[in-house]
């Protein structure tokens, strides 16, 4: 069983007084340590923590002031208390000696084994109480990194969460709770969207035929490789929204110059025209589908967000109409 008593060095390099410091010192709750010489002590200390030194003066080849200086001038050492054991204690020189090597407190020879035992009881109370406040601050540290990372996975489950709630779960796309609000600031901030915005609502055509010739899990696939292409032709301030089913809206920036936006969606139709290779549970599958597209801008004299849409999605009826695989414009209608 380990001894977790703290630790007293007795350095004295006459063994009769080490038996008699142990003898007045043995159940003062500490584990004492013995040294007779001061290098012996020096290396006790760098083998151990003591909570206390004490520490004769007279010693012959490293006295005890020359021991209290070389502990002074290490960094995890000059702390540990010292008290100097020496018939000199009367002398103010030596007693200002000990002081600037680093002693805390005399003892004097002979030892009053009240006043030993007293002030060994002063410095290991000041020792186990110290000890305790940095098992507290330890144990706060440790609670407060325990807290941090809960709150780091709360968040992250309320980003989650907050994620879930506004895109979509196939496609990760933002769904129509989410492009709605997009919208909405849109319109409210028409000088964050450069010159103009345009609304583009987008149906796939022919994605029934493939959902029920390979099946939902192909469909699915299908939808997630159309977004993918949808993501990789809308610039960083547009949004693409799957708003259901095979139905996807965009909100694309700077469009007030209609040859262009119209060459946009163009591109957007011959992009997701192109064959998709899927796999499905029976192999390979190669769909092939198209889009048809709707477009309106908004203008500052359009009625309402309803009536944007109401103008994509007239348009949209004409591009399928028309022969899909197209994309029509329609103005909105003006308040």
């Amino acid at each position: 069983m380990n001894d977790t008593r703290p630790k007293l060095l007795i350095v004295d390099d006459t063994r009769a007084n080490l038996v008699a410091m142990r003898r007045l010192l043995g159940d003062c709750g500490a584990e004492l340590v013995e040294a007779t010489s001061g290098n012996d002590a020096l290396a006790l200390c760098l083998e151990h923590a003591f909570a206390l030194i004490l520490l004769d003066v007279n010693m012959p080849d490293m006295d005890g002031f020359e021991v209290a200086t070389l502990l002074g001038e290490s960094e995890h050492l000059r702390d540990t208390p010292i008290i100097f054991v020496t018939a000199a204690y009367a002398d103010d020189l030596n007693r200002l000696k000990g002081y600037r090597s680093g002693a805390v407190d005399y003892i004097a020879k002979p030892v009053n084994d009240v006043i030993l035992r007293s002030k060994v009881r002063v410095f290991l109370d000041l020792y186990n109480a110290r000890m305790q406040l940095q098992q507290a601050l330890g144990d706060l540290s440790e609670r407060n990194r325990q807290l941090q990372e809960e709150i780091a996975v709360r968040q992250r489950v309320e980003a989650q969460v907050r994620h879930q709630a506004t895109h979509d779960m196939l496609t990760g796309l933002p769904n129509r709770a989410l492009f709605h609000e997009r919208l909405r600031d849109a319109i409210a901030q028409p000088a964050a969207h450069g010159h103009g915005f345009a609304l583009a609502m987008l149906d796939i055509d022919g994605f029934k035929a493939v959902n029920d010739t390979h099946g939902h899990p192909v469909g699915d696939t299908l939808l997630k490789a159309i977004a993918d292409r949808l993501r990789g032709r809308v610039r960083a301030g547009d949004t693409v929204a799957r708003l259901g089913g095979d139905e996807f809206a965009l909100l694309l920036e700077d469009a007030t110059e209609l040859p262009l936006l119209l060459e946009r969606c163009q591109q957007l139709c011959d992009t997701l025209a192109l064959p998709y290779p899927l796999s499905g549970p029976s192999g390979e599958v190669v769909a092939q589908v198209s889009a048809s597209i709707g477009i309106a801008v908004w203008r500052p004299d359009t009625a309402s967000d309803e009536a944007l849409i109401q103008a994509a999605d007239r348009a949209l009826y004409q591009a399928k109409r028309a022969g899909k695989n197209r994309c029509m414009l329609e103005m909105a209608a003006a308040a």
